[in-house]
């Protein structure tokens, strides 16, 4: 359904700036946010990731916007050193658009507002520490890092306990997240910049929580959260969750750390992580 907001970035008409855009939808963005962020704060925040990273200035309005929007609604910090979430310039068929990505830290955060759950965590296993897990019927998980020379990661692991005693884990090995990885990035097996490149290991741990999260009695706020990430919005609405999403072809990939955004070879794609 067509809405003020929509026909506010509808093609055509006069061109403005990503940050004329943005000025205009203040009183959207303040609406959209929770009370754990101002939209002060919040706005500086996506200025800034302009500045940082020019490719999203470049990207359709209708997209920015989007990914912009289902950030404020999440009550999620974007391309900010706290890791909540991304906002991340991609080539979609031709059509430079921008693809929101919700970071590891922002799933924890997310998971701990529902209420549901007292401890939730991920964690990397190194090859000297102690590490024991155990399925089945009395399943178990103990890990003591080691005091010093900890060697080379070998796996990585989440855990969640809910306030009422129950809990979960998951675990996979290095081997297991780099399959994952070559499965479902692109750019992770060309010679181009991504997250899995760069912050590899915070990739394996969102990896693994969002496993373990799935088994987790959260609230379903949070799982029609969860189900933003990776997406593209290529319509604005007052309630994000309900816009549909397009597919993605992987032709950007960006610096998790610095948002610098490099070109890939352009080759068809439709996976994306």
């Amino acid at each position: 359904m067509a809405t003020s907001i929509q026909k506010r970035v509808a093609d055509g008409g006069e061109k403005k700036t990503m940050q004329q855009y943005i000025k205009s939808m203040e009183g959207e963005i303040k609406k959209a946010l929770p009370s754990v962020i101002t939209p002060e704060r919040f706005t500086r925040m996506v200025l800034s990731a302009l500045s940082v990273n020019p490719k999203l200035a470049a990207c359709t309005p209708k997209s920015f916007l989007g990914a912009m929007m289902s950030a404020a609604q999440l009550g999620l910090e974007p391309n900010t050193p706290l890791g909540q979430a991304y906002l991340i310039p991609y080539n979609n068929h031709g059509v430079a658009e921008v693809q929101f990505q919700i970071g590891y830290k922002g799933l924890i955060d997310l998971a701990y507002r529902s209420g549901e759950v007292e401890v939730v965590q991920s964690q990397i296993v190194y090859e000297n520490d102690k590490f024991e897990c155990q399925y089945g019927l009395a399943p178990n998980l103990v890990h003591v890092p080691a005091d010093t020379d900890r060697g080379d990661p070998i796996k990585v692991y989440a855990v969640f306990k809910t306030k009422s005693g129950g809990y979960g884990f998951e675990v996979m090995s290095m081997e297991d997240c780099r399959k994952h990885a070559q499965a479902y990035s692109k750019a992770y097996t060309s010679g181009y910049s991504s997250p899995w490149k760069t912050n590899f290991e915070e990739m394996c741990k969102k990896t693994v929580l969002k496993k373990v999260l799935k088994y987790a009695p959260l609230k379903s706020d949070f799982v029609r959260g969860v189900a933003q990430d990776e997406t593209i919005k290529t319509e604005i609405d007052e309630d994000m969750y309900s816009v549909g999403n397009t597919i993605v072809v992987e032709d950007y990939s960006v610096d998790d750390g610095t948002g610098e955004v490099t070109e890939s070879d352009g080759t068809d794609e439709s996976k994306s992580e």
